[in-house]
This record gives structure tokens, C-alpha cells and sequence, in this order.
């Protein structure tokens, strides 16, 4: 007699389906925010597998820094044309140049908390009333908090004390005119969830996640690449390493690891034994205790 048994990742593969349709039958016009990172591909590739055989029925965004690695923009243009999806891309350099936001200066300044405007401008400008994301809850402690259907008011502003009960993947994703809601379909995964799927499923990612040689130099205990992008000091001394990238973002704030690992079994084996948490190398999460649920407040992401 054939089993019904499921696998936890196959569980957490027809939970993260049922929420993105939920998202398709609740919803007029969502649309997915996609990084070019592993999670958001993860979220592409359920949702290709959510509609199959039909296209995936809601753009993709991306939040562009400018700050970016090149292997995530080739990554991501590749894909885009390879799944046949439309991307929008909001930049913050049209932001800065529009003096909506002011870049900041000096050898740690980041674009990352920049994003928040060109982020809502587009939310605003495409009349988006859902956002998927790929942030998941064992990531951040701000991020634990979240709810998968998170309520945003019309400014963007999140309110972590003011969510609505998830009982039974009951959604409430009733909202006012120029509210929004942010969903989050694979908030109950792991990293080691996310790598276990990307080598069950054969999926593409980029580069950055294997072993290379890259140019890096150490500030505050985090291993930063040497970019265009980034001021050193002259106490800091660039030099090659063996390295790889457990989580993308913007180049000035995601640290790398340094790591052997060249295949996912090898990556999935590191990642059993570390002792540090995916988001321990994101110079822009020790800026403050409450960082990222400071900027999430503001309308992050």
C-alpha cells in the first residue's frame, strides 16, 4: 500500500503552496520581492510550482542598491528570462537623485535601510496590495515576530505589538484603501530547511554561496569583500581569502565566511555544525540591538 507519510520538507513545501495561493485568492494585485538571495529564489521556485502549469500570476520586484555583487544582478536577469517572469526594478539611486533620501557618508555607510523609500514608492506607484517576501522567522528575533499575513498600515509602518491571531492557516487579509499587507510564505523554514530543498529540488543559485577566492579584509569581527563601494581604513589589510557568502545583500554590509564547502552537501554540512546565527555576518544588524526591527517599523522589508 502506497504511504502518505510526508517528509518535514515536503510539509513545509505544500504549507508555503497553500499560503501563496492564499495570497493569489485574497489579493488583487501582489507582488513577489525577490533579492537575487537563496530565499527568495526558493520563493520563486514554490511559486512556479504552486501554478504549474500555469506562469506565476504577480510580478517580481527588486530593490536595487546599486550596491549590489555582479554575480546577484547576472544571477537574477538569468532567471528572470529562464522562468519568463516580468521584473520591476525600483532603484535607490533614483531616489537619492530625486532627494527623497540622503546617502550616507564615511567608512560604514550603507544603502541598506535606504531601500525603505523606493520600496514603498513602487508599492504605492503599481498599487500593490501584497508583498511576498522570503524572510523567515529563525532568522532575526524582529523577524520571529512576524505573523506569514503581516498587516502594514498606508505608510508602510509595521506594528509588532498590533497583529491579527493565525489559527487553524486561517488568513485575515482584510485591509483599509492604501493599507497593504506583507507575507511571508516560508517563515516556518530554517536555513537548514532552505538547503535541504535547494539540493532535493536541484535548484539554481548563485555563485556566492560556494567557495571562492575573493579580496576581503576584517572590520568589527565581520570578513567584508573588497568592492567600489567600500572605503577601507589603513589600519585594514585587504588580502585573499577562501570564502563564501551565507546570506546576499548589499556588498557594504553582507560578510562573508570563511569556508571549503563547493557543493551543497558540503555547504549542508556546514551549516549543521556552525555556531553562529545565517545573519551573524550583517554589519547592518550590529548597528543596534533592535536594527532590523527599528527598520522594519519604517517599512522594511
Amino acid at each position: 500500500m502506497e504511504s502518505y507519510k510526508l517528509t518535514h520538507i515536503r510539509e513545509l513545501e505544500a504549507e508555503s503552496m497553500f499560503v501563496l495561493r492564499e495570497v493569489a485568492a485574497q489579493f488583487e494585485n501582489p507582488v513577489l520581492l525577490f533579492s537575487g538571495g537563496k530565499d527568495s529564489i526558493v520563493v520563486a521556485h514554490l511559486a512556479r510550482k504552486a501554478f504549474w502549469p500555469a506562469k506565476i500570476p504577480f510580478p517580481l520586484m527588486h530593490i536595487d542598491t546599486g550596491h549590489n555583487f555582479p554575480e546577484t544582478i547576472e544571477f537574477r536577469d538569468q532567471l528572470m528570462e529562464k522562468i519568463g517572469a516580468r521584473l520591476i526594478v525600483a532603484s535607490v539611486q533614483d531616489s537619492i537623485d530625486q532627494g527623497k533620501v540622503v546617502e550616507e557618508k564615511g567608512f560604514n555607510a550603507s544603502r541598506n535601510a535606504l531601500q525603505i523609500t523606493p520600496l514603498l514608492d513602487a508599492i504605492e506607484e503599481h498599487k500593490f496590495d501584497c508583498a511576498l517576501g522570503g524572510a523567515r522567522r529563525d532568522e532575526e528575533k524582529a523577524r520571529a515576530k512576524e505573523r506569514f499575513f503581516s498587516h502594514r498600515d498606508d505608510f508602510g509602518q509595521w506594528d509588532p505589538k498590533n497583529q491579527r491571531p493565525e489559527l487553524w492557516n486561517i488568513f485575515n487579509g482584510k485591509k483599509n484603501m492604501g493599507e497593504h499587507f506583507r507575507v511571508f510564505p516560508i517563515s516556518n523554514w530554517t536555513e537548514m530547511d532552505i538547503w535541504q530543498y535547494i539540493l532535493l529540488e536541484d535548484i539554481e543559485i548563485p555563485s556566492l554561496y560556494f567557495s571562492h577566492t575573493r579580496d576581503c579584509f576584517e572590520r568589527d569581527g565581520v570578513l567584508l569583500g573588497k568592492t567600489d563601494f567600500i572605503q577601507t581604513r589603513d589600519t585594514e589589510e585587504v588580502k585573499p581569502m577562501q570564502v563564501r557568502f551565507r546570506t546576499i545583500g548589499d556588498a557594504t554590509c553582507t560578510g562573508a565566511v570563511l569556508s571549503d564547502a563547493s557543493t551543497l552537501e558540503d555547504i549542508i554540512d556546514e551549516v549543521a555544525s556552525t555556531r553562529v546565527t545565517e545573519r551573524g555576518g550583517r554589519s547592518d544588524d550590529k548597528r543596534s540591538e533592535a536594527a532590523m526591527e527599528d527598520r522594519k517599523k519604517q517599512g522594511y522589508f
